[in-house]
């Protein structure tokens, strides 16, 4: 009977149905009833009692169970070991993990492996069992377990069948963690995440500020040590990396909330406008001045006022600001009399102003007056992790705006768009995703067919044998980095086509996944 199944192969309804269950997994939104359907297609289709998921809390060095089917009276579905938790050294799922490779075990009473306090804990006995390893470009995230075929044993393509469905459902669990839909099955450290992102979101939530990477959390640690005080900050960061956010959360955060907010960008008008637009101006001072008109200080006096790329601003307007810093006073443009004021003043820029100064573009004693607080901001290439974050958010407000209540990005685009180094910063995510979902219709459905070019061609990453240096090994690790990273690009993360492309094994194209870093 073993020889028997062992040689027959899967009919076109299962093959179909297997087909089925794997094209539709990013297509469910709900992670209950994608892992429904799941396991429940998996058990019909391999013929099995039970299939489980457990995920891997490394924080904690244990597996929990996520989900789980098994034969039972009512033949209902049953997920009601979410609490059941076993450490990560134990049984089959510990070898899976030291091992990072499939265990198909035709007998477990045979196996020295195989850890019989599970089946003692949940009243099921194991007879027969393949173990899978969930595998993400960040590590192991779970394992995925298929248990008891009831006729025969499992075979050699049972188990390379379930390898490709194990490497689609861990990419569809690591989306949904995305997205935060599994948050009842988070471990210690996922509520120790939120926890800090629920404290930032009642900090800067109406500021838009979004992220929980290493880099912005240093930034928020900056901005509650400042928030509160009274001195001049310096806001440093490329274009689009919201330094006038961080500005308004400064502001709106802190005790002058309930005063005037006053922005302008110093390289949007000219210079014999600028000065007028800072200081104000009596009647009478210029052609034109026809009434006496405030100035952007007086009208932020008592509050905030914000110099944005003040890098851009003119030498000459440069020292009458500094007056301004230094004394508390200003005279408006063809006044005789000072006037007193009191503002709190936020400036930004993308120049390096230490270099201007050398250039002789800025006045030294104007940074240090201005540079009091400094304040970095990373561009998004140093923080692809809110990368996700960020586009989920643009997407609910683009889509809020067009009408789309079930748009959604589809994780080989999230992919897409985390592996982009975004020169234009989080402005230009937030425009490429306006646009896609835009070319999306009115599904809403953002496909790697709707984003830009440069997206999933990006040019800048390659280089040539010319422009490398060092020794043969970091060329050769150059080479072999470039060559994968552009083989996962034009397979649109599709890990299977890539390692056929590099002539790799799929577990050799994860290894150097890992081992270089890559985002998918």
């Amino acid at each position: 009977m073993a020889e028997e199944w062992q040689k027959k192969e899967l009919t076109r309804e299962e093959f179909s149905l297997f087909y089925e269950v794997a094209s539709s997994i990013h297509a469910l939104l709900d992670p209950d009833e994608m892992l429904r359907k799941i396991l429940g297609t998996i058990k019909q289709v391999f013929q099995i009692e039970g299939a489980s998921i457990a995920i891997h809390d490394a924080v904690n060095s244990e597996f929990y169970f996520l989900h789980t089917v098994e034969d039972d009276i009512n033949g209902k579905y049953s997920n009601n070991i979410g609490a059941l938790r076993f450490p990560d050294h134990l049984g089959v799922a510990g070898w899976v993990l030291r091992e990072n490779r499939a265990a198909i075990i035709p007998d477990v009473s045979k196996d020295d492996r195989f850890y019989r306090g599970m089946d003692e804990k949940e009243d099921f006995v194991t007879k027969s069992m393949i173990c899978l390893p969930l595998q993400t470009r960040k590590g192991l995230l779970g394992l995925l377990y298929v248990l008891n075929k009831i006729n025969g044993e499992f075979t050699e393509k049972e188990g390379n069948l379930l390898e490709t469905l194990s490497g689609w459902i861990a990419i569809s669990l690591e989306n949904a963690q995305m997205y935060g839909q599994l948050r009842q099955y988070a471990t210690s450290l996922e509520r120790e995440n939120r926890a800090l992102k629920s404290e930032l979101t009642d900090h800067f939530n109406l500021q838009g500020i979004i992220g929980t990477s290493p880099a912005i959390r240093q930034v928020f640690h900056l901005l509650e040590r400042v928030i509160d005080t009274g001195v001049s900050v310096l806001i440093q960061g490329e274009t689009g990396t919201g330094k006038e956010l961080i500005a308004k959360a400064i502001h709106y955060n802190g005790p002058l909330k309930d005063k005037s907010f006053i922005a302008e960008n110093c390289g949007a008008l000219p210079e014999n406008l600028l000065e007028s637009e800072f200081f104000g101006h009596v009647k009478g001072a210029f052609t034109g001045a026809v009434t006496n008109k405030k100035g952007l200080f007086e009208l932020a006096d008592g509050g905030t006022i914000f110099l944005d790329e003040i890098g851009e601003m003119a030498m000459s307007t440069q020292v009458k600001l500094l007056r301004v810093i230094q004394e508390g006073q200003l005279r408006p443009v063809g006044g005789t009399s000072y006037r007193d004021i009191n503002v709190r003043l936020i400036a930004s820029t993308n120049r390096d102003l230490e270099k201007e100064v050398e250039r002789g573009n800025f006045r030294q004693d104007l940074l240090f007056r201005i540079n009091v607080f400094p304040i970095t901001l990373p561009p998004l290439r140093k923080r692809r992790e809110d990368i996700p974050l960020l586009a989920a958010h643009f997407l609910e407000k683009f889509a809020d705006k067009m009408q789309r209540p079930d748009a959604r990005i589809l994780p080989e685009v999230m992919e897409l768009l985390t592996c982009f180094d975004w020169p234009g910063n989080i402005r230009e995510l937030e425009n490429e995703l306006e646009r896609a979902l835009t070319l999306a219709g009115k599904k809403g459905i953002i496909k790697t067919t709707h984003l830009s070019k440069k997206i999933w061609s990006p040019v800048e990453n390659t280089f040539t044998l010319g422009e490398t240096k060092g020794t043969l090994k970091e060329v050769t690790e150059k080479i072999e980095r470039q060559m994968v990273s552009e083989a996962l690009i034009k397979t649109k993360g599709n890990r299977t086509k890539a390692s056929q492309a590099l002539g790799l094994t799929r577990q050799g194209l994860l290894n150097k996944i890992n081992r270089y870093k890559l985002k998918e």
